[in-house]
């Protein structure tokens, strides 16, 4: 295979020219192979084979700097890295991550995992090459569907003040993660035809020419005012206006046409924007037909492109099933999603309510504040984000909702630690940021039941309020416990002595095993579920303080700002002589990996935290 030849960066250039179709196919048929039995990113790497072929040809790493926007689409960068071996634990703790790192490689010169930050970044390496006195090329790869992202426009603005080489690449195969909206995309796909500049010149100029008598002075006043003309037909005119050079469009499957396009993009002293049009999913004929689905696959059987594990109802579905009855039922409720209608479980929603549905691209900035402008005007909105992506909207939130005290539904999808995409996708921060913000009401369901019980009592709330939830199957035990949701209190599920477990969300599942253990090691045990993390059932938290000899928090939120600090917090002000134990997770940034194999690195999970409980309890 062409593929082994390659076991180091630049390896790549010893392979015949002749070769690179053949080494292409390669790389495909390896990603298929290898993400069909550890899951990840396919669509999107399948796209970009080629492009990040020519970039590897025209370059030199690790001299060279590399920026892959979000940086799921690097898997091809990671194998004419050298890291062909490491994909056999791709996302697997201790493995090779999904996303670009530093330490990984020193070919990986910036971390990224949330999108429209590459040009940023970029920018920022331009700048220092240029004070440190170096002459290395800068390229930072941006997608079509992050150009949705306002962060990117904020450092294009700069980025056109340059009178040194900087290039961006605009990899455009018209998807985010599922179908690109907004005018955006509609712009883009105006200029798609690489030919339409040529041929409606050509058309214009023959009939000016002719045209009797005044032919050839209206000819000459369109040549006077150039620009003008340009403005009107010339693909890319946006960028240019703006001071980028923009070039393309490219065949982001020739390999040649981008190996020379980058090539003399390299001898320019500004920015150029170069734009590449690409397929994703290209190569494996269910990613072609479906590229949503295999945006983030799980294992799949190549064959059908169909999952190989049994699919479980999760929280997601159970969201996407309420939304539809509380619309059904109250005609003011709207839902927003950041480009993520699929993963967030909306996609029923704006089937059926397509004028109540708002996908508003990559912009979480805008979707929070947008949000509080339908709120003011008197609607229900309901703004679905995971976790990792809704703290990209922290101003918003504090500044344009919950100061004025606007009824927003937050449902933060993917809280707590979600696993494989690691340190950039894990929802562990949630709870502490927006514990901080005043008029923020948060709330964690137990269970399915209490889920769908929640999201029936935020609609209903009339403030900001914020239901977060867990990626994965929707636990569906103690049915029997639904007691009505009432503004700040808590729930006892057992009630008994010596040891009280208070469980946030989806550790109240985890304390019922805890509970199961304690017991057997012959001590009484009480849960509480919290429900509500702001604000805290203080009543009820004092009254377990004063029957219990140890008090434990449970929630997958870092220490820092989450319930056990509030707790913590109450008691010390209250006085109260009982020892608190807090399982949090550490605050620090935790890897990718299989989330029960996290738990463990981390302590949080069962045996650690019964080991720790009777430890704290017997030392009392």
């Amino acid at each position: 295979m062409l593929l082994d030849q390659i076991t180091k960066a630049n390896d790549i250039k010893k392979i015949n020219p002749q070769d690179f179709p053949l080494l292409a196919a390669e790389i495909r048929q390896f990603l298929i192979e290898s993400i069909s039995k550890t899951g990840g990113h396919l669509g999107s790497n399948l796209g970009a084979v080629e492009l990040t072929i020519a970039l590897h040809l025209e370059l030199d790493f690790p001299s060279d700097k590399l920026i892959w926007d979000v940086g799921h689409q690097s898997y091809t960068h990671k194998l004419l890295t050298g890291r062909k071996d490491g994909f056999a634990k791709l996302r697997k703790y201790g493995g090779l991550s999904g996303f670009p790192k530093r330490k990984e490689s020193d070919s990986d010169c910036f971390e990224t995992g949330h999108s429209s930050t590459s040009i940023s970044a970029g920018l920022g390496l331009v700048k220092a090459r240029d004070l440190m006195g170096e002459n290395h090329t800068v390229i930072s790869v941006i997608g079509d569907g992050s150009l949705t992202g306002g962060m990117a426009y904020e450092a294009l603005n700069n980025a056109a003040n340059l009178e040194t080489n900087f290039i961006i690449i605009l990899n455009d195969n018209n998807m985010s993660i599922s179908e690109n909206v907004g005018g955006v995309s509609k712009y883009l796909n105006s200029i798609r035809t690489a030919d339409a500049y040529l041929d409606t010149k050509e058309v214009v100029y023959n009939n000016l020419i002719n045209f009797p008598k005044y032919g050839d002075k209206i000819v000459r006043g369109i040549q006077n005012t150039k620009k003008a003309f340009k403005q009107m037909v010339i693909p890319g005119m946006f960028f240019e206006d703006m001071g980028i050079r923009y070039m393309g469009m490219v065949d982001g499957h020739d390999i040649n046409k981008m190996v020379r396009l980058i090539r003399e993009s390299r001898r320019i002293n500004q920015t150029v924007l170069i734009h590449v049009m690409t397929q994703k999913g290209k190569g494996f004929a269910p990613a072609e037909r479906h590229p949503a689905r295999f945006h983030g696959a799980e294992p799949f059987n190549i064959e059908t492109g169909l999952p190989t594990l049994p699919r479980v109802a999760n929280y997601t579905d159970v969201f996407s099933s309420v939304m539809i009855k509380l619309a059904n039922r109250e005609k003011k409720v709207v839902a927003i999603t950041a480009a993520m209608p699929d993963g967030t479980g909306l996609k029923r929603f704006r089937n059926m309510f397509p004028d109540r549905f708002f996908d508003v691209g990559i912009a979480e900035e805008h979707a929070v504040t947008f949000a509080a402008g339908l709120s003011a005007g008197g609607l229900i909105p309901v703004v679905a984000i995971y976790s990792s992506f809704l703290q990209r909207s922290y101003d918003q939130i504090l500044h344009d909702v919950c100061i004025q005290r606007l009824p927003v539904v937050f449902a933060v999808d993917r809280a707590g630690l979600v696993g494989s995409d690691g340190e950039t996708h894990q929802g562990i921060f949630d709870l502490s940021f927006l514990s901080s913000i005043p008029n923020m009401t948060i709330i964690a369901p137990k269970n399915k039941w209490e889920f769908s019980d929640m999201l029936n009592f935020a609609v209903g709330f009339g403030g900001p309020i914020a239901i977060r939830y867990p990626r994965g199957e929707a636990y569906s035990g103690l049915a029997e416990y639904r007691k009505p949701i009432s503004l700040g209190q808590g729930e006892v599920l057992y009630e008994e002595a010596d040891i009280c477990l208070i469980a946030v969300g989806s550790m109240v599942k985890e304390a019922l095993a805890i509970r199961s253990a304690i017991k057997e090691a012959g001590y009484c045990c009480s849960i509480i579920n919290a429900r509500f993390v702001k604000p805290i059932d203080e009543e009820l938290i004092l009254k377990a303080s004063q029957v219990h000899k140890l008090l434990v928090t449970m929630e997958e939120n870092v220490l820092s700002g989450g319930f056990g600090e509030k707790v913590l917090r109450l008691l010390t002000k209250a006085r109260a002589k009982i020892k608190l134990l807090s399982v949090t997770i550490p605050d620090d940034y935790v890897e990718h990996g299989n989330v029960e194999i996290l738990k463990q690195e981390i302590g949080i999970d069962n045996e650690t935290i019964i080991r720790e409980i009777l430890k704290q309890f017997r030392e009392e």
